[in-house]
């Protein structure tokens, strides 16, 4: 992977040399600020104001951390398979696997009504940069800064929800640069309508992840609900009849979670030695963990199949993020668009490239300790974050709005609340074997005699601490979490459940450490970057993106193949070709195509493109993305990138980079000739009950 990666680097890589001069089809665009000149230049394509409220108003956000897109006017949602596969998870038992057999709901009757998600559909966008920043005066403390900064963002938050009744999130921008107010309609009644199997949504499984060719169905499709019926939508996107074709530009309108490009060398190096090489040894250590866990039993497998595809999916994404900052060529490209910006922005005073070291010196002495007790590193147990949770949800509630961590925000309890009451199954030995392993990570990064480390443990190894957790925690009735929540502060404090006094045990340290975080490590940097940023637009405009921040955005790029290797790589893929890559694996999983298909293969058309390639600019978030056409109609939905655009995380370039797309014509052919799903196809053709 790593040999694949620095073969992107040869001299015709162009990294953007300042951050307004963007190749041609980079870009994570914000829908207030569309790229117009660009796609005119290069695409002779008009945006219009029309063409964009429509679809924003059409793309979806989900709270599981993907994106998706309205497809029918009655509320119909499609998304990523491996998105949706945690509702999947939740409404499967012992008896019922769906994410391994698939499930479509031929009536309405029959769609199943999802636990604990939501829906996020972007209504609104306003500027608040001047409201936020006249909250922090010059010459304020960073401490006293960050507490200003948190109180405004939160109090602006809720008068926007009363005001508006919308869910309002105050989105910080070109790393502190500028805040915009994002106002959000909330679907929370959302049923499962169909989802293949596993075996097609991830055909090819690990090895073919990240990978180009592909041939995967990775679809799911739900529906929102309102006051019990189909939610009645006016923006949602139309089939296109034909689908994408070589050379056509497209459009992808969906939620990058984080990008990187806008950052320092010290923090990039910061990444690459410490931050990306932590993350991979332990999601290394959870992958083996829940592996081993898996093969005890087809019961585990199934328990865990979830969670574990996450884990190796961040585990092969993080090698090769750490991959692209390993390569000399950019760290080198990167060091010289650094100089020619600080060249060109003259003096800044005080130096924000020295601000944000200095801050990055700051969290190099607390980043095991905060990783361990604040980010829960050594606590990886769905029922340690509830109690965590409730802990904070009494301390937090009792102070004002404008005081509280960020995460209890009165705009922002109805979704906390959706998760901390969620009916979800918990599975009691999986929780142990996690626990029992992060406890003993703990001492392995905190050493034995650690004071800290030894009150966790009270006297007992990390696997008898952990079993005894688990086994007299009261946390897994929803009921008494709702009492426990109810009684706020004086409950939390009266309760004897030892999930609770853990969290209450650890929960001063981990504030400390979040107290040093905010105020030492993340205010000066906020501060550093706007002045970066302030001096950018002064000097180019406001002709460049921000970094991802998990909300919607605008990428578009050319549907084309690339070269690798001496190889030409075509931009689409087949039906047919599925059966060939099943066949030359001898059909042996991740290699092995359903039974159904098997079955249907006389029926099915097997010329019809499966999955293609654009230029997109696209990154982790984008995964249920939809892809549409010059027209707005729907001709894919993003599922992936090809190995070469784990670099996009740092610079974006489209020598061989693409975005992996589900192809729409096999969305459809699947449909009626696999699954009998002739009223689902009809929906998105827009002739229901044909």
């Amino acid at each position: 992977m790593a040999r694949l990666l620095t073969q992107l680097i040869p001299g015709t890589l162009m990294v953007m040399m300042l951050a307004g001069s963007s190749s041609a089809d980079e870009g994570m665009w914000l829908f207030d600020h569309p790229p117009r000149e660009q796609l005119k230049k290069n695409y002779n394509f008009d945006v219009t104001d029309a063409w964009m409220t429509h679809l924003m108003h059409s793309a979806v956000r989900f709270n599981s951390g993907g994106s998706g897109s309205f497809v029918s006017a009655d509320g119909l949602v499609m998304t990523n398979h491996h998105v949706g596969a945690g509702a999947l998870q939740k409404l499967s038992s012992a008896k019922r696997d769906l994410i391994t057999t698939g499930f479509y709901a031929r009536t309405r009757e029959e769609e199943l009504k999802c636990i604990d998600m939501e829906l996020n559909v972007l209504v609104d966008i306003s500027d608040v940069t001047a409201k936020v920043n006249a909250a922090v005066k010059p010459g304020m403390p960073a401490a006293e800064a960050q507490l200003a900064r948190r109180a405004v963002m939160n109090t602006i938050e809720q008068e926007s929800l009363k005001a508006t009744g919308l869910r309002s999130d105050v989105v910080t921008l070109y790393q502190g640069g500028q805040y915009h107010l994002y106002r959000y309609k909330k679907y929370t009644d959302v049923r499962l309508v169909f989802a293949p199997e596993k075996e097609i949504a991830f055909f090819g499984g690990d090895p073919d992840n990240f990978e180009f060719p592909r041939y995967d169905l990775d679809i799911t499709f739900f529906r929102a609900y309102e006051n019990g019926a189909p939610a009645k939508i006016e923006h949602y996107l139309h089939w296109s009849a034909a689908g994408a074709a070589d050379g056509d530009l497209v459009f992808v309108a969906g939620n990058p979670g984080h990008t990187d490009r806008l950052n320092t060398m010290a923090h990039l190096e910061f990444l690459r030695d410490r931050v990306l090489p932590d993350q991979l040894t332990r999601l290394r250590r959870r992958e083996v963990l829940l592996r081993t866990y898996s093969e005890q039993s087809l019961e585990n497998a199934r328990r865990a199949q979830a969670e574990l595809f996450g884990i190796e999916n961040g585990r092969k994404a993080n090698i090769g993020r750490l991959a692209g900052l390993q390569a000399p060529a950019i760290m080198a490209a990167k060091q010289k668009e650094e100089s020619s910006r600080r060249a060109l922005m003259g003096n800044i005073t005080p130096d924000p490239w020295e601000a944000v070291a200095t801050a990055i010196k700051i969290n190099e002495k607390i980043y095991t300790d905060l990783g361990l007790l604040e980010y829960g590193g050594a606590f990886n147990s769905h029922l340690f974050s509830i109690a965590r949770t409730l802990v904070r949800l009494g301390e937090e509630s009792a102070k004002p709005n404008a005081e509280r961590l960020r995460e209890y925000r009165e705009s922002n309890l109805d979704s906390l609340e959706l998760q901390l009451f969620s009916a979800a199954p918990i599975y009691k030995d999986l929780e142990t074997v996690k626990l029992s392993d992060s406890l003993g990570m703990l001492i392995e990064q905190k050493g034995a005699d650690d004071p800290l480390v030894q009150k966790i443990l009270a006297g007992q190894s990390p696997t008898e601490r952990a079993a005894k957790l688990i086994l007299d925690t009261t946390l897994a009735d929803v009921a008494l979490r709702k009492k426990l929540a109810d009684g706020g502060k004086a409950a939390i404090l009266a309760s004897n459940d030892p999930m609770i006094q853990l969290a209450r045990l650890v929960d001063e340290p981990a504030r400390e450490l979040r107290k040093i975080q905010e105020q030492q490590v993340d205010e000066p940097m906020h501060q550093a970057y706007a002045r970066i940023a302030q001096a950018q637009f002064k000097a180019l405009g406001t002709s460049a993106y921000p970094d991802a921040t998990f909300t919607l955005r605008l990428a578009y790029g050319a549907v084309r193949g690339y070269e690798q290797q001496g190889q030409k790589i075509p931009p689409f893929t087949t039906i047919g070709g599925a059966f060939e890559h099943a066949a030359a694996h001898n059909n042996v999983p991740p290699f092995r195509l359903p039974s159904r298909w098997m079955e249907s293969k006389s029926k099915l058309d097997l010329s019809v493109p499966m999955n293609f390639v654009s230029t997109a600019d696209i990154i982790g978030g984008n995964s249920g993305s939809p892809v549409v056409n010059r027209a707005g109609e729907l001709v894919g939905i993003i599922f992936d990138g090809n190995i070469q655009s784990l670099v996009l995380d740092f610079v974006y370039t489209s020598d061989m980079a693409r975005a992996v797309s589900v192809h729409s014509s096999a969305i459809i052919e699947a449909l009626r000739k696999v699954y009998d799903a002739g009223a689902l196809a009809d929906e998105l053709q827009g002739h229901p009950g044909k």
